[in-house]
Parts: C-alpha cells; sequence; structure tokens
C-alpha cells in the first residue's frame, strides 16, 4: 500500500511540473505577442540574484574541483609514465560533465530554496490572492521572471565554472608534473574538441528550467503556516538537486 501511494504521489508531482512548464511557456508566449505585459526590471533583478551573486561560490568551486582532478590524475598517471594525458582528463571532465553539474547543484540549493521562500512567504501573505483581484497574472509577474533568469544566467555561469576548472586544472598541473601553462595551453587547444564544451553547456537551459519550475511549484504549494514553508524549501531542493542529477544522466546517454 505505502509502495502505491508513492508511485501515485510521484506521478501526481510529474503532472503538476508539467502543469508549471507548461504555465511557464504560455507565460512566454504572452510576454512575447504583448512586450508591454513583460516585467523587464523583475527579469533583471531575479538575473542579479541567481545568475550574477552566485558567481563566486562557482568559480571557487570549480577552481578547487579543477586542482583535484589534475592532482589525482597526476598520481594516476604517474605510474604509467602518462603525465601528459592529465590534460585531457581535466579538459573533458570539466567541460563536458562536471562544470555544468556542479554549477545546477549548486544553482539549485541556492535558487530553488529562494524561490519557494519568496513565493512561499507571498503564499502566506495572501499577496497572489491580492494580485488575481487587481487583474494581475501571477504567472506574468512571479514565474516567468524568475524562471527566464535562471535560463538565461546559467550558461553564462556554466562558461565561468569552466574557465575557473581550466585554471585550477593548469595551475596543479604546472606545480605537480612541471606542465607550463604554455604547454597545457598547446595540448587543450590541440587535443580537446569544441563539441565538449557545447555538450556541456547544450544541458545548461534544460537544468535551469528543471530547478525553476520546481522552485516555483514548491512555492505556490506553501499553505499558510510556516512549517510548510520549511518543509517546501528543503523539499524543492532535494527535488531539484535530483532531477538535475537523472537528466545529466540521460543526457549521458543520450550523447
Amino acid at each position: 500500500e505505502q509502495t502505491g501511494r508513492r508511485m501515485a504521489a510521484a506521478l501526481l508531482f510529474l503532472r503538476e511540473i508539467a502543469e508549471y512548464l507548461g504555465r511557464f511557456l504560455a507565460a512566454l508566449a504572452r510576454g512575447i505577442r504583448h512586450p508591454g505585459d513583460f516585467r523587464f526590471t523583475s527579469l533583471v533583478y531575479h538575473c542579479q540574484e541567481t545568475g550574477l551573486r552566485a558567481v563566486p561560490i562557482v568559480a571557487l568551486m570549480s577552481f578547487l574541483i579543477g586542482i583535484v582532478l589534475a592532482f589525482q590524475g597526476a598520481v594516476q598517471l604517474r605510474q604509467f609514465g602518462a603525465e601528459v594525458f592529465v590534460i585531457d582528463l581535466i579538459a573533458i571532465s570539466i567541460l563536458r560533465e562536471l562544470g555544468i553539474l556542479l554549477t545546477a547543484i549548486i544553482v539549485a540549493g541556492r535558487t530553488a530554496s529562494a524561490l519557494t521562500a519568496s513565493i512561499g512567504s507571498m503564499k502566506m501573505n495572501e499577496e497572489i490572492d491580492a494580485m488575481r483581484t487587481l487583474g494581475l497574472d501571477p504567472d506574468m509577474v512571479l514565474i516567468l521572471p524568475r524562471v527566464l533568469a535562471l535560463v538565461i544566467t546559467l550558461p553564462i555561469l556554466g562558461l565561468v565554472a569552466n574557465l575557473a576548472g581550466l585554471v585550477g586544472g593548469a595551475l596543479m598541473s604546472w606545480i605537480e608534473l612541471g606542465i607550463s601553462p604554455s604547454m597545457f595551453r598547446y595540448r587543450l587547444l590541440a587535443d580537446t574538441s569544441v563539441d565538449h564544451v557545447i555538450v556541456g553547456l547544450s544541458k545548461a537551459p534544460v537544468f535551469a528550467l528543471i530547478i525553476g519550475v520546481i522552485g516555483c511549484h514548491a512555492g505556490m504549494k506553501v499553505g499558510k503556516d510556516a512549517e510548510s514553508l520549511g518543509a517546501e524549501t528543503s523539499r524543492a531542493v532535494v527535488n531539484a538537486i535530483f532531477a538535475v542529477i537523472v537528466a545529466d544522466a540521460l543526457f549521458s546517454i543520450f550523447f
């Protein structure tokens, strides 16, 4: 019975996520048809909150991941006299997988919780009901700017993470293996295809949609008490990170 209830709840959750994705797309289409209804100031504000303010933590995380990859790769490849291939290991790992995946996980932790908390507090204070009374569409005012800001900023954060990871890997390769930055750059450009960059960054808009839709959905599900706000915030972060990892696995199989 418990298994059946969990499966029913999971299917209901997927249906609701699909509904909120449709609401976002409908609001986006309305914003394109009627630009006067689109709140550009709100979009810029959320781009700053979800993108610009996340640059330091994303860059630091990716820089340290590049250092760890270079160090561990050097230790293992030195046994076979193939230390120079650590450059290929760093480049492919960061550009194709780890750069954008870890960025999406950090953004899921930062932004999914922020979306749920901001929309949920408005729901608790009946501000969303007041919007509807005033003739304002919550999808246009709340969901569209937040999700669209994520779709715009996550690829940029992924690019920042890629660059920081490569810098960290180059630094550790120089310290541990004596591979100069010029040699690192030559091997990187000669042996690494731009396809890896395209594959990595092509995942970013999908991850952004997943994080934004799950965060907005959880915010709209908040009840009248503070306990439901905390529960939905925690649930949004867990669901967003889990969904991002599942989507990345599906991308890996597809590519």
